[in-house]
């Protein structure tokens, strides 16, 4: 058993008007609210590279790298253009990343794509430890989910579905157009 300890000083446990705890609700909800829209904003920028893809005859992948609230990354599809099948828009967003930031590692990195990744992509994402991985359409076919559940890294989390819908539209209409 423990012996009893005795202190000098008393210990007075603050109790906060109701009106302070409604305020500190507030501003925890707004801070979810705030980060959903930034999800929005960053998955926007992504459509913007995808659509940019489409135009240059890629296929309409976009991708964009946040860290710590800043977009240090950008990119879409460049496989037909490089001839190169590994060019894919996570691909080029990460390698672009890494070298702005001096070094292999996305650790405070959020990767914003519009399609999920696939195999290939996931396991880069994995080796580069990217902290978060917000993905717009799923793809029921060739996506790590799928194919590779388990090669992201293992503190990596994953948010998917944001604007999935107009993801979804602008890689359906793309499909459709070259048929």
């Amino acid at each position: 058993m423990c012996p009893k300890r005795h202190f000098a000083h008393t210990l007075t446990i603050y109790k906060p008007p109701p009106s302070l705890l409604v305020s500190l609700y507030l501003s925890a909800h707004e801070s979810v609210i705030i980060m959903e829209n930034n999800d929005e904003r960053y998955m926007r920028m992504a459509l913007k590279e995808a659509t940019q893809a489409a135009g240059e005859g890629e296929i309409p992948v976009g991708a964009v790298v946040v860290c710590k609230g800043q977009v240090i990354s950008r990119a879409h599809n460049l496989t037909e253009t490089l001839h190169d099948v590994t060019a894919h828009a996570e691909m080029q967003a990460i390698t672009s990343a890494a070298d702005y930031l001096g070094g292999k590692y996305l650790q405070d990195c959020t990767l914003y794509v519009t399609l999920e990744p696939c195999p290939m992509c996931a396991g880069a994402i994995g080796w580069a430890q990217i902290s978060r991985l917000v993905y717009g359409a799923s793809d029921p076919r060739r996506g790590f989910t799928l194919l590779a559940p388990k090669v992201l890294h293992p503190k990596c989390s994953v948010e998917k579905g944001i604007l999935a819908d107009e993801c979804l539209t602008l890689i359906t209409d793309f499909f459709k157009a070259r048929r």
